[in-house]
């Protein structure tokens, strides 16, 4: 081993040496999707604004945390506090505390729309990523220091995706039985809401229910994602085709959860391709120096 290499931080499975823009990357992707989030792919939550407050039944961390009940002003203060949250976050402004502000009142955007009988699963590990995201502090995209602080963050993100998996996975077992891999559970979703692409599905039924085997398995053999091995992010890179194709199929994405498993790439990748697109201020001209 070169001195090189004994000097460079390695740090433990749960504290990794990863370079801090890593999370800088992760950070700014996290932050960006949360308006796309509130005013599109989740904005009906906002109609439970204008609901009768008996209507809400909150999960049980909106009963041990005292969250208002919803109306239309707790709606409007919870998203656009959010908008001023992120663009603070991302200008760089107390990054500590407009971090936690921004994974609280995000918490807070789930509550209002997941406790009236629909509860979403893929935010698991978003809602975790960004309670972490704060505790490094100021990040840049230009910093390649490896850190354990910031290789913590990407570890408990990692965990968190796959926990979503595996968690998954138990609850098909714990609710429909090891008999579910042969139900018409994908049946029913094709007839609910298929696509041209998911009805070819709908007419040869046989193959979801080997679908649903597959989803099975790979939801029970998610924690190999945590090995440290070359094959990893080509089983990534699977994942996201898996969810490509059940949005092409259902329309149904899991696009918090989707965030999260970014983690298992390196996205300092994508900082240096923009560092290198960056254009390169000319070198100053000296000064005509007068002569004696």
């Amino acid at each position: 081993m070169s001195t090189a290499q004994a000097a460079e931080p390695r740090g433990s499975w749960w504290f990794p040496a990863v370079p801090r823009n890593r999370v800088a990357v992760l950070r700014t992707i996290a932050y960006l999707f949360i308006p796309l989030d509130l005013f599109w792919l989740s904005a009906w939550s906002s109609l439970h604004g204008r609901l009768d407050g008996d209507l809400y039944q909150p999960l049980k961390i909106g009963r041990l945390v005292p969250f208002p009940t919803p109306d239309q002003t707790v709606v409007a203060l919870t998203r656009w506090g959010l908008v001023v949250a992120i663009v603070l976050a991302l200008a760089g402004r107390l990054p500590r505390v407009t971090g936690w502000a921004v994974a609280m009142l995000y918490l807070q955007w789930s509550l209002i729309g997941m406790s009236y009988g629909k509860v979403d699963h893929d935010r698991l590990g978003f809602h975790l990523l960004l309670f972490v995201l704060p505790t490094i502090g100021a990040v840049r995209w230009r910093d390649r220091t490896p850190d354990q602080a910031a290789g913590w963050i990407i570890r408990m993100a990692q965990v968190a995706a796959v926990a979503t998996y595996f968690l998954a996975a138990i609850a098909k077992v714990r609710f429909g039985g090891w008999e579910w891999v042969n139900s018409a559970t994908m049946l029913r979703a094709v007839l609910r809401r298929g696509t041209d692409f998911g009805d070819w599905f709908g007419e040869h039924p046989e193959t979801l229910h080997v679908l649903q085997y597959l989803m099975l398995i790979g939801e029970f053999a998610s924690p190999i994602l945590l090995l440290d091995r070359w094959w990893r992010r080509y089983c990534v890179y699977f994942a996201y085709l898996f969810h490509l194709g059940t949005y092409a199929a259902l329309t149904i994405a899991f696009f918090p959860h989707l965030v999260t498993l970014l983690s298992f790439l390196q996205l300092e990748r994508l900082a240096d391709l923009v560092e290198r697109r960056r254009p390169v201020a000319p070198e100053p001209v000296p000064s005509p120096t007068a002569s004696g």
